[in-house]
């Protein structure tokens, strides 16, 4: 029995344990990936500045609101636009939603930075129910019109950035820490760019 119960055995035990519970407990997985982005893994790369896109392509690229209120893509030009597709099953979402709700409050009342955050499930109060419980004040909306491939391949999370433009300035799959000051400054550029 002592040879079963050595410190060795019982560390493999826990580490065992560990890795089970980071593989099939989802806010665990999230709750790690979330650490990483605060110790500075997982910044966005803005250095490889897209735009280059037709302006007015994603005209018809539409998303609803839990109240039924549609949001055209091809309407926001003049605007800088952070669209986020992800899902509250998601770990990689749940670890970079802290980053974008924090980049959020730094823009939530400044008329030229829109935020849509894309539920990919369609489960809009489901989604609503994650934003209010974690005290997020995040746009939630659903899909409402097909979206072309370049702007979602089925990765989650993805984001998107539009520029005035209405071009792709940043497109990237997997979570990053979009409160990087960083990124702050690339949106800032963008607002600015004519």
């Amino acid at each position: 029995m002592n040879k079963i119960l050595n410190r060795k055995n019982i560390f493999n035990a826990v580490l065992i344990a560990l890795f089970l519970v980071l593989l099939f407990v989802p806010p665990a997985k999230a709750l790690v990936l979330e650490g990483l982005m605060k110790i500075g893994f997982f910044r966005p790369d803005t250095t490889t500045v897209q735009a280059n896109s037709k302006s007015g392509e994603f005209s018809g690229v539409k998303f609803k609101d839990i109240s039924g209120k549609e949001v055209d893509l091809g309407e926001l030009k003049g605007k800088v636009v952070f669209l986020n597709f992800w899902a509250t099953w998601c770990p990689p979402c749940l670890a970079e939603m802290p980053s974008v709700n924090a980049l959020y409050e730094k823009f939530k009342t400044d008329k030229d930075v829109v935020f849509i955050l894309v539920d990919a499930d369609s489960q809009l109060p489901k989604a609503q129910q994650f934003m209010d419980k974690k005290g997020y004040g995040l746009p939630v909306y659903a899909v409402a019109s097909d979206i072309p491939e370049n702007l979602f391949k089925g990765s989650l999370p993805t984001t998107v950035v539009f520029d005035r433009e209405g071009r792709i300035s940043y497109n990237e799959s997997g979570a990053a820490n979009y409160a990087d000051p960083k990124f702050i400054t690339f949106i800032n550029k963008l607002k600015a760019a004519n």
